[in-house]
């Protein structure tokens, strides 16, 4: 090795991104499927993170330094617990952090918000006094609005909304029903509500609602461009609790890849935190993984 070996972890809610750096040179960059990834049970979370470690290192290779950015890890606690079970398999400094942290760091930037809006959506800062702000997160069912299973939750309830005035279905609710595979409007409740993974089942249907909004649904145009403003409204709250809102580092499978949302926020963030830039992120969020590894050594 030519330098500490530092890893750096981003587990997200679908898959995982290890890369490992001894001083300038790569020495590892795997990607797996995040199952088996249980960050409430800490002891499970750090066992499963070292069998990740190990499969992925050159054998006989024992990291310097250890950084994670670990979906559903929500509160300085939990990542805390995680980071204790994780130090009993390495004898080296270790950081866990909830996975929207590592935007920031991996845009190259030593403050700002990481704004995650994928399959959920998440808004994450620090005070000045470096204690973590996380808001939004809440799961599909109560929130994530402008991830993409908070998008298909809302357009359920509009093709509801507009069945019940005596409308007939337009493109959304035709692009609904044909996704979820039911014959008509009243059987969406039943579609959604026997999803097993809620957020994974209720996001993979996000595509209609863009197609819909191209098809010419206002439906679907007033859906897209509320969850634009509840991003924007995910960094009013940081901002309202003394984040420094000045850079929006922004990521997310959802966000990034359909323009149209990602125009709704920054038009609502501008006409919110007139101050704020938001910074679509050209790099993987593991690169912020391996800077906070970095910082360890």
């Amino acid at each position: 090795m030519s330098g500490p070996l530092v890893v750096g972890i981003d587990v997200g809610g679908t898959k995982t991104h290890l890369r490992a750096h001894a001083g300038d040179a790569l020495v590892a960059d795997h990607i797996r499927t995040s199952s088996g990834w249980r960050p409430h049970d800490p002891v499970a979370a750090a066992g499963w993170l070292a069998s990740l470690v190990a499969g992925a290192l050159p054998t006989g290779a024992r990291p310097s330094a250890l950084a994670v950015g670990g979906h559903a890890c929500e509160t300085p606690r939990q990542c805390t617990q995680i980071r204790t079970a994780l130090q009993l398999h390495f004898d080296a400094p270790a950081s866990v952090v909830g996975d929207a942290e590592l935007l920031v760091p991996a845009a190259g930037l030593d403050k700002g918000v990481g704004l995650v809006a994928g399959t959920g959506s998440v808004a994450v800062g620090r005070l000045a006094d470096g204690t973590p702000v996380q808001v939004g997160g809440w799961g599909a069912v109560l929130g994530d609005e402008g991830g993409s299973a908070g998008l298909v939750r809302e357009s359920a309830r509009a093709v509801w909304a507009a069945h019940d005035r005596g409308e007939e279905p337009d493109p959304l609710a035709r692009g609904l029903l044909d996704s979820f595979g039911v014959a008509e409007v009243p059987a969406l409740g039943a579609a959604l509500e026997g999803a097993k993974d809620v957020s994974a089942e209720w996001g993979r249907h996000a595509p209609v609602v863009f197609e819909a909004a191209e098809a010419g649904s206002e439906l679907a145009r007033t859906v897209i461009a509320e969850g634009g403003r509840s991003l924007a409204a995910l960094v009013t709250r940081l901002a309202a609790r003394g984040v420094a809102v000045d850079d929006v580092v922004v990521a997310g499978s959802t966000v990034l890849a359909q323009p149209v949302l990602y125009d709704a926020f920054a038009a609502a963030l501008a006409e919110s935190v007139p101050g704020a830039r938001p910074r679509p992120l050209q790099l993987p969020p593991v690169e912020g993984a391996v800077t906070l590894a970095r910082s360890l050594v």
